[in-house]
């Protein structure tokens, strides 16, 4: 089962620093500026997570992979994405949408690891999930995603909680892990299709 994390792990990090290239070639950033969005969208939940758990020198430092993954990835994303207009709109958040589904699970399973509740699990999970899209949404100048009305920390929430539940439950690592990446990437995946939002908190409206 460890090697099936570190592989969706790398994948992960693979399908952030697609996403945080993708937002800087929309925002028309140099080669430079592509790989600091991607690093950050793709290793700065996990950055944050490591921290926070005491786990340090943070992952990436440890393991040099998840750096070449990022820079292998930005790469084919400048050579054959040359022009970000002709991308199709959905290719951004639906990568984001994997990217969240795969970090919350892996960062809710290295809290589990560590022996802590299930109730810092899921936060784990969540800022794993979560964290680089902020770092990326922040020095794109924009909203973060998670600060608006969009379903998108919830879905982090409720894949955490799918997995930490049906490992109660007695699921295999592998069911647990299944189960949880679906709900939180169905979640996701049917908010941007039927643009699902929570409700505002409008205090003009009171």
């Amino acid at each position: 089962m460890k090697e099936w994390v570190y592989f969706f792990d790398l994948c992960g990090t693979a399908v952030f620093a697609l996403s945080g290239a993708l937002a800087a070639g929309r925002h028309r950033m140099d080669p430079f500026g592509v790989i600091v969005l991607a690093s950050v969208t793709a290793i700065g939940g996990g950055s944050i997570r490591d921290a926070l758990l005491g786990t340090t020198p943070v992952f990436w430092i440890r393991d040099h992979n998840y750096i070449i993954v990022i820079l292998a990835t930005v790469l084919l994303t400048l050579i054959f994405i040359r022009k970000p207009k002709k991308v199709p709109q959905y290719t951004l958040p639906v990568a984001d949408a994997l990217g969240l589904a795969l970090f919350t699970v892996i960062g809710a399973e290295k809290a589990l690891n560590l022996g802590l509740s299930g109730m810092i699990a899921v936060v784990m999970g969540l800022i794993t999930g979560v964290g680089g899209g902020i770092i990326r949404d922040v020095l794109c100048r924009q909203v973060p995603m998670i600060l608006r009305t969009e379903i998108y920390a919830t879905a982090s929430i409720f894949g955490g909680i799918s997995y930490t539940l049906a490992l109660s439950l007695g699921a295999a690592n592998k069911a647990a892990f299944a189960v949880a990446m679906i709900s939180a990437l169905a979640i996701r995946l049917a908010a941007i299709k039927w643009h699902l939002r929570l409700p505002a908190f409008d205090l003009k409206k009171t």
